[in-house]
C-alpha cells in the first residue's frame, strides 16, 4: 500500500520492532571500527595519531548523508531511497574489508557513513505513519533499538575481531545490508511524498527551515554538543582500556556491552514526552551528561567499574535528549519532518565526528584527564544554553 501525504495510521507493534531492528543494524556501521581502530589502522598504514580519521570520516560521511541524501525523502518514494542507500552501503562495506592502503580506507569510510543514512529515511517514515498520541512512544522504541545498534557495534565488531580479524568485521556488516534489504522490500508501506518541487529547491529549503525554526536551531546544537562528548568517551575509551588496563579485544567487547544498558532511556522517555514532562527530562539528561565524567577524574580503585557507570550514564543522558529533541522537532511542520530530521541529525552527526576526531590527539596530550574534562565540558555548555533559551521563552510568554 502507498502512503500519499501525511496520514498517520497505527502502528503494529511487529512492524515498530522491525523498524527498529533495521535502524539499529543500519547505523551500526557507523561504528564497527570504533573499538578495532588499534588493529585495524597499522594494517592499512595509518599513524597512531591519525587512527581515529577511520571513526570521524564515517561520521563526517553520515553528516553529508543527513544534509544531501535524506531532504529527498520528501521528494521521492521513500522504500526506493533506502533500498537505494543499502546497496552502496553494501558494496561500501565488501571494500572496507578488500582494503589495504589508507587512502582508499578512508574513502570507503566516507561512503559508509553517506549510505547509512537510510536509517534517517526510516525514522521520519514511521512518525509518518504514527498518530500524535502515540509518536513519542514509537519513537523511544525506534530509538532504544537505533541506540542498541550503536552500542552493540561495539562489542560485537571486537568479538568478531578477536576471533576471525578485522576483515570479517565487514564482511559480516555487508551481509546484514543484503537482510535488512529484504526486510524492507517485503515488511516496509511505501510512501510518496507530495511535495512537488526540485532537489535543489529543496536543498535551498533547509536555510529558510533553519532561520524560521529557533526550536531547531537550539535542539540541533544542545543534541550535538551531547553527542560530541558520547563520542569522545566511546573512541577514546577502548585505547584506554588497551593500554592502561591491558584488556584484549573480547574483554572490550564486554565493557561495551554495559553500556547498552542506556538504551532503556529510549521508551521510557518517549512515553514521558507524551505525558508532557519534555522540559524536566531534558533538563535532567544534560545535569546527568555534565556530571558522569567526574568520578573517572580521580584515582579512584575499581577504575574500570567507574568508567563501565561513566558509559552508562553518558548513552542514557545522550539518547534521552535525542529523542525529546526528535519529537519536539518533528512537531513543528509535519510535511517538511524529513528536512527537520536532515537538520537535526547533521548538526549532531557534525558534533560526533568532532568528538571522534579529537579524541586520539587529546589522549596521545593529555591522557584521560583531558579526555574527561573536554568531555564534561560540552554538556556543560549543552545544559547552559539550555536553561538560557528557556528562561528567555519563559519571559517572553509572560
Amino acid at each position: 500500500m502507498t502512503q500519499t501525504g501525511v496520514s498517520p495510521q497505527p502502528l503494529s507493534n511487529t512492524l515498530v520492532t522491525i523498524i527498529a531492528l533495521c535502524c539499529g543494524l543500519i547505523v551500526a556501521n557507523i561504528y564497527y571500527a570504533q573499538p578495532i581502530i588499534e588493529l585495524l589502522a597499522p594494517e592499512v598504514g595509518l599513524s597512531a595519531h591519525s587512527a581515529s580519521l577511520i571513526v570521524s570520516l564515517t561520521q563526517i560521511g553520515y553528516a553529508l548523508g543527513l544534509f544531501f541524501v535524506v531532504p529527498l525523502a520528501d521528494l521521492i518514494e521513500n522504500k526506493r531511497l533506502m533500498l537505494i542507500t543499502l546497496a552502496v552501503s553494501f558494496l561500501s562495506l565488501v571494500g572496507t574489508a578488500l582494503a589495504d592502503s589508507p587512502n582508499v580506507m578512508l574513502i570507503l569510510c566516507l561512503m559508509i557513513g553517506i549510505s547509512s543514512v537510510s536509517v534517517q529515511v526510516l525514522i521520519p517514515l514511521a512518525a509518518h505513519l504514527s498518530s500524535d498520541e502515540k509518536r513519542g512512544q514509537v519513537l523511544g522504541n525506534i530509538m532504544a533499538g537505533l541506540l542498541l545498534g550503536i552500542l552493540l557495534a561495539r562489542p560485537i565488531s571486537s568479538l568478531i575481531a578477536d576471533h576471525f580479524g578485522w576483515r570479517a568485521v565487514f564482511y559480516f556488516a555487508a551481509g546484514c545490508m543484503v537482510f535488512i534489504a529484504g526486510v524492507i522490500y517485503f515488511a516496509i508501506p511505501s510512501r510518496q511524498p507530495t511535495h512537488k518541487t526540485t532537489y535543489f529547491k529543496l536543498l535551498k529549503s533547509l536555510k529558510q527551515l533553519m532561520i524560521s525554526q529557533p526550536l531547531l536551531r537550539q535542539r540541533s546544537l544542545f543534541q550535538a554538543l551531547m553527542f560530541a562528548s558520547f563520542s569522545l568517551f566511546w573512541t577514546s575509551v577502548p585505547v584506554v582500556l588497551s593500554r592502561e588496563y591491558g584488556l584484549s579485544q573480547s574483554e572490550i567487547a564486554l565493557f561495551a556491552l554495559v553500556g547498552a544498558a542506556g538504551a532503556v532511556a529510549a521508551p521510557i522517555v518517549g512515553r514521558l514526552a507524551d505525558k508532557g514532562y519534555t522540559h524536566q527530562v531534558s533538563l535532567l539528561a544534560k545535569v546527568i551528561a555534565a556530571g558522569c565524567f567526574l568520578p573517572s577524574l580521580f584515582e579512584l580503585p575499581y577504575g574500570i567499574v567507574i568508567l563501565a557507570i561513566t558509559g552508562v550514564f553518558i548513552d542514557f543522558a545522550v539518547q534521552a535528549n535525542m529523542v525529546l529533541g526528535q519529537r519536539a522537532v518533528y512537531a513543528l511542520e509535519p510535511q517538511s519532518r524529513a528536512r527537520f530530521n536532515a537538520i537535526y541529525m547533521t548538526s549532531i552527526f557534525v558534533g560526533g565526528a568532532v568528538g571522534s576526531l579529537i579524541a586520539s590527539p587529546l589522549y596521545e596530550v593529555g591522557g584521560w584527564t583531558g579526555i574527561a574534562l573536554v568531555a564534561t565540558g560540552m554538556p556543560l555548555i549543552s545544559l547552559i544554553g539550555y536553561l538560557v533559551t528557556t528562561k528567555k521563552q519563559s519571559k517572553a510568554m509572560s
